[in-house]
């Protein structure tokens, strides 16, 4: 049976991954969706334009709607609270920006889900300069 490496490496990513690494795929995931959408305002066909836009922007939302309901309430207090605040605000705008196919909403949720990104990403490497890398070397089953 053949191997398609993407699908490998996805896996593998996925079943190795910790929990901060799982956030940071999501967050990657969304904004690589909400470029996509962005690409799709460049479409000069209408309906390939809005198929673009209307497929990513739904795809980003829901790796916001699974970023909610990841949050833990309890453990994380007034952090997660704001969190869910903000991913709900951001789900808001681009169900307008989805709507009206209006691309400013879209940026603004691109420039607020880097920021969020970066800065989980930079938590994520300062953790991982204190521990011992994994192993390298992981196999993944046939796709």
């Amino acid at each position: 049976m053949k191997r398609n490496p993407w699908a490998c490496y996805r896996q593998v990513a996925t079943q190795t991954a910790s929990p901060g690494q799982l956030v940071l795929m999501l967050y990657d995931g969304a904004v690589g969706f909400l470029e996509r959408a962005l690409h799709g305002f460049s479409l000069e066909d209408p309906a390939e334009l809005n198929q673009a836009v209307g497929n990513n922007v739904l795809r980003a939302q829901a790796i916001l709607d699974e970023l909610d309901r990841s949050l833990d309430l309890a453990a994380g207090g007034e952090f997660a609270v704001r969190m869910r605040g903000l991913y709900h605000y951001l789900d808001r705008r681009l169900m307008e920006s989805n709507l009206r196919k209006e691309s400013d909403g879209i940026r603004e949720v691109v420039a607020r889900l880097s920021v969020i990104r970066d800065a989980w990403n930079e938590m994520l490497q300062q953790q991982n300069s204190s521990q011992v890398p994994e192993p390298a070397g992981l196999a993944c089953a046939p796709a």
